[in-house]
């Protein structure tokens, strides 16, 4: 009789079912007590979107992973980087010599990450701005080449096509030539053929994935992804920045679009903390103790003197540093403030901060592209124009292809490049790296960087945006109610 019943109201059955799991899910939400406006979307969408509801809520909203991460903390505290870190921090006395001689009020950016992030500033680094893939790659494969006792890459995303090929095969020669290699790589990011990890793991090259996932292909947006792109080699030369290991960021001749990225060369006492994040995340990926030993961190004199802060974020930090980085650095600058990202979709907190400084005459120019590779975030992007536009900032679409660079620069003193875009993942989901950058020139190049890039971009025209149909604008609401969960 029960079956019957059941058999006959199915329908009835399941959505009770689903609105009863629903309302669970809305509990843990509000007992959670994060971003207002992030609980709200969940809300809206368990609520009028049965079962696909449920299936955003389990793909995007679940923590049930955050304690696991969190384990990845407990390498901080041995001796070996406390001593490290502790010898690189600057004294209250040094600080305040850089603050009268050269940052002014941006000693606060380098005070918030020494206390939040425990990133000492380094003063003495060698800083290389490499523009585009085809760039990028010719330094690092000569590095490569070059390196003696070991090679760390950590990168979202890695394809064994040509490009990642060349890549993975040279760790492979350098693996068998008794270089330790070891590979991490995010597991919904990548894709790398079976062929290709049997031949990594014969070669000796140990190699992992961050928090694999049954069905990568079908979890492109999924919770906590480790974005971060960086490479450490023999202790002494480091990289980060947008560009991934892909043909599509290179641009062969045969690539169907344009592809502007801006990535970083390091060289200097800033290794040292990009060597403990790659370390700290690889102890977790790798499920061992490798063992922090001083020669991860020989001691090779730099003299340029570029000082640099690298900034990490993620699901494990207390505060969302970089994102605090970005807000600090808007609300303190005098003169300008130019921002490159492929995807705009803030928070709450830098919207209110570019619009303050805006009206109060600081020149605030942002540069996106004119075709996003995202539909969703393409139109959420566009439903932030308007209040930007409200306080007369200059937005540049950039039409000669797809711009994926994700930089800041102000008052030709403070810059940062690295993998974090302006938008909710980035900020508060994401394992993210940066690289802080309190120097004149290196920011004046960035700042030419910038400007040059506008010669390929026009300037959007608010009265024209203000035209544009309803139909897009029922796009744009439709996918800023999504901005939350992107």
């Amino acid at each position: 009789m029960i079956l019957s019943f059941l058999q006959d109201n199915i329908w009835y059955v399941l959505i009770i079912i689903n609105y009863l799991l629903a309302i669970s899910a809305v509990i843990a939400l509000l007992f959670r007590n994060v971003n207002p406006t992030k609980t709200l979307s969940y809300i809206i969408v368990l609520v009028f979107f049965p079962f696909l509801g449920l299936l955003v809520y389990y793909l995007f909203g679940q923590e049930y992973r955050k304690n696991k991460i969190f384990n990845r903390k407990n390498i901080l505290n041995q001796k070996v980087v406390k001593q490290l870190n502790d010898s690189l921090e600057q004294s209250k006395s040094e600080l305040d010599a850089l603050e009268h001689s050269l940052l002014e009020d941006k000693i606060k950016l380098v005070k918030l990450l020494q206390k939040s992030d425990k990133a000492p500033l380094t003063k003495r680094n060698t800083v290389d701005i490499l523009l585009n893939g085809e760039n990028k790659f010719k330094r690092l494969i000569d590095d490569l080449k070059a390196a003696e006792y070991h090679i760390h890459i950590e990168y979202y995303i890695v394809r064994d096509d040509k490009i990642g090929s060349k890549i993975l095969n040279l760790l492979c020669d350098k693996a068998k030539s008794g270089v330790k290699v070891r590979l991490s790589i995010d597991d919904v990011g990548s894709s790398i053929t079976r062929k290709m990890k049997s031949k990594l793991r014969d070669s000796g090259v140990e190699f992992y994935s961050f928090m694999p996932v049954l069905f990568p292909q079908f979890t492109g947006r999924m919770n906590y992804r480790n974005h971060r792109k960086i490479v450490v080699i023999d202790g002494v030369i480091g990289y980060l920045g947008g560009i991934n290991i892909s043909d599509a960021y290179v641009n062969y001749a045969n690539n169907d679009t344009y592809w502007r990225d801006t990535h970083l060369r390091l060289e200097g006492e800033s290794i040292v903390t990009l060597q403990v994040q790659f370390l700290i995340n690889w102890n977790f990926v790798s499920g061992s103790d490798l063992k922090i030993s001083e020669s991860f961190f020989p001691n090779k004199p730099c003299k340029s003197n570029v000082a640099v802060q690298i900034a990490a974020s993620g699901p494990d930090t207390d505060w969302a540093n970089i994102m605090e980085v970005i807000f600090s650095a808007i609300t303190t600058a005098d003169k300008y403030i130019y921002l490159t990202t492929p995807y705009f979709i803030p928070n709450q907190q830098i919207i209110t901060a570019l619009q303050v400084a805006s009206r109060s005459g600081i020149d605030v120019r942002l540069l996106i592209p004119d075709q996003s590779d995202s539909f969703t975030a393409k139109y959420a992007t566009n439903s932030y124009l308007g209040s930007l536009f409200d306080a007369d900032i200059k937005v540049y679409r950039y039409e000669k292809g797809f711009i994926h660079a994700k930089t800041i620069v102000v008052d030709d003193i403070f810059c940062t490049i690295g993998t974090t875009n302006m938008d909710y993942r980035s900020f508060n989901i994401n394992f993210e790296i940066n690289a802080v950058i309190y120097n004149e020139k290196v920011s004046k190049d960035l700042k030419a960087i910038f400007l040059n890039d506008l010669e390929s971009a026009r300037l959007m025209n608010p009265k024209e945006w203000s035209k544009r149909s309803k139909t897009e604008k029922i796009k744009e609401s439709i996918c800023k109610l999504w901005a939350p969960l992107l």
